[in-house]
Parts: C-alpha cells; structure tokens; sequence
C-alpha cells in the first residue's frame, strides 16, 4: 500500500473490503461439495488452460458464472450451430448480439475469428475443449470487415465498446488491432 501511496499520480488509497481466504481451505470445501474436471476431461485443450492456471480456477469453482463478458471480433460463425457452444446456447447465456458492421443482430456469418476466440473461454465438450470460462454470459459484437481494412473499423470498435460499457459489461475481449489499411494513406505509424 505505501508503494501505491507514495506514487505522485495517487491522491487517496483506501481499503473498502478485505477478504481473507484461504485458498486451500477453499479448494477442499468445494472438491468435498462439487465434482472436479479432471485432466483427461480437458481433452487437448488441457495444454492450454494450464499454461495459466486455469485448472486450479476450476477446482476452485471459478467458471465466469455471473460475468458478463463482451468480445469484439470479425464475426462468430457457426457458433450458433456448433455444438462446442450447445451448454451456451442453452443456457441462454449469448445474451446479446450486434453487428455493427452490418447494423444488424446477426453475427454468425463473416468470420471465424471470434468464433475461436470465443471457444478458448466459452466453449465446452468434454474429452475436447474446455473453456476458461464456460459459465459466463457473452455479449458478442461484430466489428469487423475481415476482407477489408478500413478505418472505419476503429469507429466500429468504440460504438461497440461504448455500447458494452453502458451494459455494465465486467470483461471485454478483443484481439484486433489497427495499424495498415487498404488505404495506405490511412494507416498509423509506430509512433
């Protein structure tokens, strides 16, 4: 705390709750109250939820159950049919949806990109893939031309996050990136 008090740009550091868990003691509580996904029940998507830990989220009970997560891509395709997303689809947890491209609601055409995206967090079939975070509600948001880049896309980019933020969206995803366009005179430099 002293740290972060003695930076000039802070004003003030006050406490407004102190949690103190233990996280042993956690994992015990819900390993005796809930089933755990095992190893094997990750399938090959194993690799990549450990890398960062994810599994011990798990054990602990953490899903993204109650999070509201908006991600911003090119578009969903098939998620709407794949069955990776059935427990979303389901559990009418695509809350909402907006292509602000087209100016629509229909986002499972255009792109795979968000699509895959979406499965590393939302996605869930055992033996195959589990998501980070599989129980969270998704807002998902077309912001992209994928066979075009135009600057527009950036204005695309702050109406959708505009729009999420004032949903009171906890998490966004985004993994685009602006820099060349199809107009080289449009694009940014490094600086």
């Amino acid at each position: 705390v002293e740290d972060i008090e003695g930076l000039v740009s802070v004003n003030q550091v006050k406490s407004v709750q102190a949690i103190h868990t233990n996280p042993v003691e956690l994992k015990d509580d819900y390993r005796a109250k809930n089933a755990l996904i095992d190893e094997e029940e990750y399938g090959p998507s194993y690799t990549q939820i450990s890398m960062l830990n994810g599994q011990f989220l798990h054990d602990l009970g953490y899903f993204g159950e109650g999070i509201n997560i908006a991600v911003l891509d090119a578009g969903f395709r098939h998620t709407d049919i794949l069955p990776i997303f059935s427990m979303l689809r389901d559990d009418g947890r695509i809350i909402d949806t907006h292509d602000f491209v087209d100016g629509d609601d229909y986002v499972y055409e255009a792109s795979n990109h968000g699509m895959q995206v979406l499965s590393t967090m939302a996605g869930y079939m055992t033996d195959s893939l589990i998501g980070t975070g599989f129980k969270a509600n998704y807002h998902l948001f077309r912001t992209e031309e994928s066979g075009a880049e135009n600057v527009v896309e950036e204005d695309n980019w702050v109406a959708a996050a505009e729009y999420a933020d004032s949903l009171g969206i906890d998490l966004f995803n985004t993994s685009l990136g602006y820099s060349l366009f199809d107009d080289p005179s449009m694009d940014h430099s490094y600086e």
